[in-house]
């Protein structure tokens, strides 16, 4: 299979969309651990970047679109419009906290 087209715009240039497929979604949900959230909230005190959540934030943002990209595949489509990716920090409680992101878009077949 070629390579999956995901774009925000809600067209591609110089292509045509032939049809709609429907909306797709994907969406990937980490657990962060103790020790983690106490080094990143030092780092935050002090200033500078938490290599450890930026990491976490891109792995959870890469498998929510490779799932959205799936669904579209299922689907027939050769793309995915309309890109919009969330995030969330979900608390479970006590001391451990779970980054969800997801992502969604409009699978489309284009020519």
């Amino acid at each position: 299979m070629s390579r999956m087209i995901t774009s925000t715009t809600n067209s591609i240039e110089a292509r045509q969309i032939v049809e709609y497929k429907g909306i797709v979604t994907g969406e990937a949900i980490l657990g962060t651990n103790i020790f983690r959230d106490f080094f990143a909230g030092i780092r935050d005190i002090v200033g500078g970047r938490s290599g450890a959540y930026e990491k976490s934030l891109r792995e959870a943002r890469e498998i929510a679109l490779a799932e959205m990209q799936d669904e579209a595949a299922r689907q027939g489509a050769n793309a995915v419009i309309g890109v919009d990716l969330d995030y969330e920090n979900i608390s479970a409680g006590g001391s451990s906290s779970m980054l969800m992101v997801s992502a969604s878009g409009t699978a489309v077949v284009l020519r």
